[in-house]
């Protein structure tokens, strides 16, 4: 007997009621949805598992990346994470409260401001990177390797059509 998944059935029910439409981009759009899902909870089981949100992750992942100094101003963050000031700040004032970031004015010009990873916030994103990587590792392990780099290629593809290049 065929497995069929959440979405399969429901394919099968708009093909019974529906026969005139075409409900295979639901195959993969709703999978899509769905593995998301999945995949966020895994993920952020691992944030929590370190005492950080999704958003604090991304705000301490986003700074060691930059290299050193590991600091960026504020809208550069908010631009990078992509999400507004208004979120970006109530972001940080919780990594400032944990002692992950610190705030402090640009020498040249005391009115633009810097968000720096401390020593402590650096400590905690490599540790955090590193199990994270080892998680998402773990998840695509389902796949075999072809299916992995096939995957990577189709998405890579899509993905074209609604991201910029960067230039």
């Amino acid at each position: 007997m065929e497995h069929l998944d959440h979405v399969a059935r429901i394919q099968r029910q708009w093909a019974k009621e529906r026969p005139d439409l075409d409900p295979r981009p639901q195959g993969i759009i709703g999978r899509l949805h769905r593995l998301a899902i999945f995949l966020r909870e895994e993920v952020c089981a691992v944030y929590a598992e370190h005492g950080l949100t999704e958003a604090e992750f991304d705000v301490l992942a986003t700074l060691r990346r930059t290299g050193e100094p590991y600091s960026l101003a504020p809208s550069e963050l908010a631009d990078q994470t992509m999400v507004t000031s208004g979120a970006t700040t109530k972001r940080l004032d919780r990594l400032v409260a944990a002692g992950y970031v610190t705030r402090h004015s640009d020498e040249g010009d005391q009115r633009r401001r810097h968000i720096s990873l401390t020593a402590q916030g650096k400590e905690k994103i490599d540790e955090v990177m590193t199990a994270h990587l080892h998680n998402e590792a773990r998840l695509i392990a389902q796949l075999g390797k072809k299916e992995q780099a096939d995957l990577e290629d189709a998405l890579k593809s899509w993905l074209t059509h609604y991201e910029p290049a960067d230039l």
